[in-house]
């Protein structure tokens, strides 16, 4: 395992930003990630170090001046819990997407929503990641951790992670204090409940002539319109939905919907869900490009690195300028689901 210095990011991002860190290693083991943590502490770099996952949900507007890891952590295990569930542990470095695959391959159920999501498997507790009607925190059992203060090995819970949406306790109060070592789900081996209700799966599945779907048949219809709507990273510099639909009030949903009858929303409570990429879209942000940057031409919800060549500041400032338009129209402050650094 080598430490290398001022090390390009621009690879390990998927907006492919160019940015440089200071210092940058590679760990595949908790020993190995316990001796560069050590090293680091008796060091005289200040700044608590950055840990990349997959690089797929973070904007790096500038150089980071201090230890970026990198985490590569491999590794799953089974244990059955009873006649109809299993528990399956995945370590932080498993690409989530082929983690999936990976469950529905041994007709495993409950994660199938949530195929071709970008990322690796020790960040979606982090972001209780979701999509299609289904999130984390439904499967989630527990995580190990380690802490970063007393580097010794921890457990949390689903509840202890307080899960919200697109949020955990890691992303609020936890935030830098810990790094996610594995992460445990309670997935069904047969007579699964497949979740179909959004539209846009179940007019999927319709082309398809599927009236009986399987998990492997909602993984496969969810595949698709991924890839009908959302640009791949491999391509296109993104990290995907950029910004969190944002959750009002009731009552001013209701004024809005006085002046915009067209504004979709899902109630929820005493608050109502509103598509950001809907609000984005009618400010006029939809495959419009300033400089290197763009909002999606089928996803406003999406920024990208248009040319390649964009800095994360210049995405950062688009992203600003979207949030500005949408709030002055609609009276609604987006909020970043993408994490800043």
């Amino acid at each position: 395992m080598n430490i290398q210095e001022n090390f390009s990011l621009k690879k390990h991002n998927t907006f492919g930003v160019d940015v440089s860190a200071k210092y940058f290693a590679v760990v595949s083991s908790v020993d190995e990630l316990l001796h560069v943590l050590k090293n680091h502490q008796q060091s005289n770099i200040n700044d608590q170090p950055l840990f990349l996952g997959g690089g797929s949900n973070i904007l790096l507007t500038k150089d980071f001046n201090g230890l970026v890891i990198q985490l590569n952590l491999k590794g799953i295990t089974e244990g059955i819990i009873d006649d109809n569930t299993v528990l399956v542990t995945a370590q932080a470095g498993e690409n989530w997407h082929q983690f999936v695959q990976y469950c529905l391959n041994k007709n495993y159920g409950g994660l199938e929503n949530l195929s071709l999501i970008p990322g690796n498997v020790g960040t979606s507790p982090m972001q209780n990641i979701g999509a299609y009607g289904v999130e984390i925190k439904d499967r989630f059992v527990s995580c190990k951790v380690l802490n970063l203060e007393t580097l010794e090995i921890e457990n949390f819970t689903n509840k202890e992670c307080k899960f919200g949406y697109r949020e955990s306790f890691f992303k609020r109060e936890g935030k830098g204090k810990y790094v996610i070592l594995e992460v445990a789900f309670r997935l069904t081996t047969k007579n699964h409940s497949v979740k179909t209700e959004y539209g846009a799966i179940s007019s999927e599945l319709e082309n398809l002539g599927i009236q009986n779907p399987t998990i492997q048949d909602v993984s496969k219809a969810v595949i698709a319109i991924r890839q009908s709507k959302l640009p791949d990273p491999k391509l296109i510099g993104n990290a995907g939905s950029f910004f969190k639909n944002p959750s009002i009030p009731l009552v001013q949903f209701n004024d809005l919907k006085q002046k915009f009858e067209n504004i979709p929303g899902y109630p929820n409570g005493d608050l109502v869900k509103v598509p950001a990429g809907w609000l984005i879209e009618q400010c006029g942000w939809k495959g419009k490009q300033i400089g290197n940057v763009a909002s999606h031409k089928l996803q406003a919800l999406v920024i990208i690195n248009a040319t390649g060549e964009a800095s994360g500041k210049e995405i950062f400032d688009f992203s600003t300028m979207i949030i500005d338009s949408v709030k002055e129209k609609f009276g609604i402050e987006l909020e970043r689901e993408v994490n800043i650094i």
